[in-house]
């Protein structure tokens, strides 16, 4: 059963760590792949990273927020 969020409820973001911000999940994405592709240089290796990565950015930039904001996941 899903609720509205109350008008007192914090910003889903001002609940996390520094290590856990949009721009530290973004970078830390991009930089795994990056190096994945670097080294060793197999697209092979890259590919799967990279929707691993994407996987974990739908997760937590998406729906984990969206699921907050919803109200069915509380602080």
């Amino acid at each position: 059963m899903s609720s509205k969020p109350s008008a007192d409820q914090p910003p889903f973001w001002s609940l996390k760590p520094w290590w856990c911000q949009p721009w530290s999940i973004i970078s830390t994405g991009c930089a795994v792949i990056g190096l994945s592709f670097w080294w060793p240089g197999r697209l092979w290796i890259c590919i799967p990273i990279g929707v691993a990565v994407s996987a974990w950015w739908l997760l937590f930039l998406v729906i984990v927020p969206a699921a907050y904001r919803s109200g069915d996941l509380q602080p």
